[in-house]
């Protein structure tokens, strides 16, 4: 039986008031577009701990039905417009991505904070949308 192999990625972003970094792992084949799926993450957002990664094909609460597909690249833009998503200790989420339908397109976080209404719009005073600076870089490969 083969082993899978895995990448880790040291990742980053940044904005007035909003800074987050961590790790990734992620497969280490992309696929025919040149993304990397996201499988792990760890770091933190402004300080809190990231608890966990949400599973591609779901979205943020508080910002559905935008749906996650958790794919990263080497190339630019390095995601995509789905984006990637994870929870924080507060309970909180975040979903960076690609704005590439903006007229000028660029990396937006959207974070979302409780309360969360199911099935509703809830983007209140506690929630942001806002431009950031992403970066992300593989650093190993292991198996």
């Amino acid at each position: 039986m083969q082993t899978a192999s895995a990448l880790s990625w040291n990742w980053n972003y940044s904005t007035t008031g909003v800074t987050a970094s961590g790790t990734f792992t992620t497969n280490d084949k992309p696929d025919d577009l040149g993304f990397y799926l996201i499988t792990g993450i760890t770091g933190t957002r402004n300080g809190e701990m990231i608890t966990g990664l949400l599973s591609a094909g779901t979205a943020i609460p508080g910002n559905e039905p935008y749906h996650i597909d958790n794919l990263i690249s080497l190339n630019s833009p390095q995601l995509t417009v789905d984006g990637f998503g994870y929870s924080t200790a507060s309970g909180s989420y975040s979903s960076p991505f690609f704005a590439s339908f903006l007229p000028t397109p660029s990396y937006l976080e959207v974070f979302s904070a409780p309360p969360f209404v199911p099935n509703a719009e809830n983007f209140g005073s506690e929630d942001t949308e806002l431009d950031i600076n992403f970066s992300a870089t593989i650093i190993t490969s292991h198996s």
